[in-house]
């Protein structure tokens, strides 16, 4: 699956979606043929966190159900699986988003991170 532009803003809308009401999403972008995210979810006022599968599953189902209508053809978009790991401290943490944040450049899709449309980073 190859995403166009129009559906690269879907899945960043989607993704940016539940952004400081289910979780804190650091940096994301979307490429062509996947999508990385450094997120983190938030608390409930009940306890606990928010589940990480569940805000995934909304995204990919949300956005998937869009592109569907605009290709104006069924099917599934996304791997059933995702992978996630926990950032265990701010180097890796670091790491992680410089990743996201050069990919784009890696690719050839841009000269800089900063002139990639579908690249999102939290400003402090």
């Amino acid at each position: 699956m190859i995403l166009n532009e129009k559906e690269r803003t879907i899945t960043l809308e989607a993704v940016r979606f539940w952004d400081t009401r289910k979780w804190i999403v650091y940096a994301a972008v979307i490429l062509p043929d996947h999508v990385h995210v450094l997120a983190q979810p938030l608390p409930k006022q009940a306890g606990g966190v928010f589940n990480l599968t569940e805000i995934l599953h909304s995204v990919k189902s949300f956005s998937s159900q869009k592109i569907n209508q605009q290709r104006r053809e069924p099917g599934s978009l996304w791997q059933a699986e995702s992978y996630d790991r926990i950032v265990r401290d701010e180097a890796e943490f670091l790491e992680k988003w410089q990743y996201i944040r050069n990919n784009p450049i890696k690719m050839d899709l841009a000269q800089s991170s900063e002139e990639y449309p579908w690249l999102y980073e939290r400003g402090e």
